[in-house]
């Protein structure tokens, strides 16, 4: 793809948001002259920086991921393709945007939290549960199974985690799942199934299709369960983190270039460190796995530069503007909230335009609904799919909203939304259900971990609430919508189908009758 066509993408992705903010800003919720600048110029930052960014994963990282896949596979090793899985899952969980942004929102609210310790501990879940689901394919374990034990187990051992954690344990599941983890494991698990087949009654080899789908839905699982077990280890002792907390980008500091210009060193070695291991993996496996010809390692290392240089403007524009915006929006949202009913709603009404904006807005929604589309065999329309999952994602934000002013438990909603998604793992097509919760991360992309999540942490903050329990979650909430969504959909493909064969069945009958 080339780099117009991405560009493309990232701007439908961020232009709604930049116009939604802005006339809120400018109208019924007032920004300061200085915040709205650094908005503006933070979302040109955050577009270009994310083209960048998803070019150079496309032609230098993915690649990377696919070939691991199929060589290891054809190794026919199968501790060796479990080590590999977990390290690879372990270092592009590290490289991911998201998990930093998601990291540097929970010290700003939690400063004894080291960022680098969260960030590890995501990315040992994540690598741990590629393992598990690699072994799943190559054991061929009912995808609804494990899912369903896996999320058991979750559920129990989060009512043992202290409440600071449960929230961002769940929202750690969805922003795991960014634009850089989703490919390449999504790659890794496409090139483990086209290598590995089965062997029919007749000695014949084929591919099975679902193998497929569900790697990325099991590797979300895994942070959710690596930060339940670090909030309980953290809250089992005095743990103070080494990390010093740096001063935030909206604070006290001037204003304009200066704001991104000194959040640049920081930044540049923060990128640095997330992508160095992921380059050394990436030479390891060319000299002892891939030994790919020379003009494909330039095109990888060309990849790996554009990808550094467009993960720091990302995460500039994003720490410098993006999130900054967001927070003092929903600052000034939550405080009028405060002040009578009609700004309620008001606040709630919000949550909801941004979530069907965000949905929407998502590159990879659209690739999501066309994959649908085309395995349905256009049974199910672009169009029904993308409102079932916009309707979905508003409701999740706006019970967001309703969260922070009244501070209800998040289990009042994951627990009977996941029961929901698993007993229809039960009930939908297996490759539907393997979409489904591979989809999971879709819809919590780059807009919701940077802007949704500092909007409803800005309104926690200005009504009152705890921060660290009622704003966090967020992300979760929205990662639940597509496991219900498509599942429901499949459900609905397999009914149509069920049909149609059967009014199949019914004329064949009838021209055999009439003939005879």
């Amino acid at each position: 793809m080339n780099i117009f066509a991405k560009f493309k993408e990232t701007v439908s992705s961020v232009l709604p948001i930049m116009v939604m903010v802005l006339l809120l800003g400018l109208t019924i919720a007032p920004m300061s002259f200085g915040t709205m600048s650094r908005f503006v110029l933070g979302g040109i930052l955050v577009i270009f920086g994310l083209t960048i960014f998803l070019l150079g994963v496309d032609i230098g990282i993915l690649p990377i991921g696919e070939r691991s896949g199929a060589a290891l596979t054809a190794k026919r090793n199968l501790p060796l393709l479990l080590g590999a899985a977990f390290l690879i899952g372990f270092i592009v969980t590290v490289a991911e945007p998201d998990v930093q942004v998601l990291a540097d929102q929970v010290r700003g609210i939690a400063p004894n939290v080291s960022k680098w310790g969260l960030i590890f501990m995501i990315a040992v879940g994540v690598g741990f549960f590629v393992a598990l689901g690699i072994l799943r394919t190559v054991l061929s374990i009912p995808l609804n199974i494990l899912l369903t034990i896996s999320y058991i187990f979750v559920f129990v051992l989060a009512f043992l985690a202290p409440p600071t954690f449960q929230g961002v344990a769940f929202d750690s599941g969805g922003a795991t799942t960014g634009p850089m983890t989703v490919p390449f494991i999504m790659a890794l698990g496409v090139g483990v199934a086209a290598v590995r087949a089965k062997s029919d009654k007749n000695g014949k080899l084929k591919s099975s299709s679902e193998d497929s789908f569900g790697l990325t839905g099991i590797a979300s699982i895994g942070p959710v369960l690596a930060v339940i077990v670090y909030g309980i280890i953290l809250s089992g002792g005095n743990s103070s983190s080494a990390d010093s907390v740096t001063e935030s980008s909206h604070g006290l500091i001037a204003s304009g270039i200066a704001v991104f210009l000194k959040l640049l060193p920081s930044i540049f070695k923060e990128v640095a460190g997330a992508l160095a291991p992921l380059a050394g993996m990436a030479l390891l496996f060319q000299f002892l796995l891939l030994k790919m010809p020379p003009m494909q390692v330039v095109r990888m290392v060309r990849g790996f530069v554009m990808s550094f240089i467009g993960l720091i403007l990302f995460l500039t524009g994003a720490q410098g503007g993006f999130m900054p915006a967001g927070e003092e929006l929903g600052k000034v949202l939550g405080a009028a909230s405060q002040t009578g009913s009609l700004w309620t709603l008001l606040l709630v009404f919000v949550g909801l335009v941004f979530g069907a904006i965000v949905v929407c807005a998502e590159p990879a929604v659209w690739v999501l609904t066309d994959q649908v589309e085309s395995i349905s065999g256009g049974t199910i329309k672009r169009k029904v799919m993308l409102g079932a999952l916009s309707s979905g994602v508003a409701i999740s934000i706006g019970i967001s909203m309703l969260r922070v002013l009244h501070g209800f438990s998040l289990w009042y909603i994951l627990i009977p939304g996941y029961a929901l998604a698993l007993i229809l793992s039960f009930i939908c097509p297996k490759l539907f259900t393997g979409i489904a919760f591979d989809s999971g991360g879709v819809a919590s992309g780059p807009m919701t971990s940077t802007f949704i999540l500092s909007f409803t942490l800005g309104a926690s903050e200005a009504s009152d609430g705890n921060p660290a329990v009622d704003a966090f979650g967020v992300i979760a909430l929205v990662a639940m919508t597509p496991l219900i969504a498509i599942q429901i959909l499949g459900i609905i493909f397999k009914i149509k189908s069920n049909r149609a064969e059967n009014s199949h069945s019914e004329l064949v009958m009838e021209s055999t009758e009439a003939a005879e």
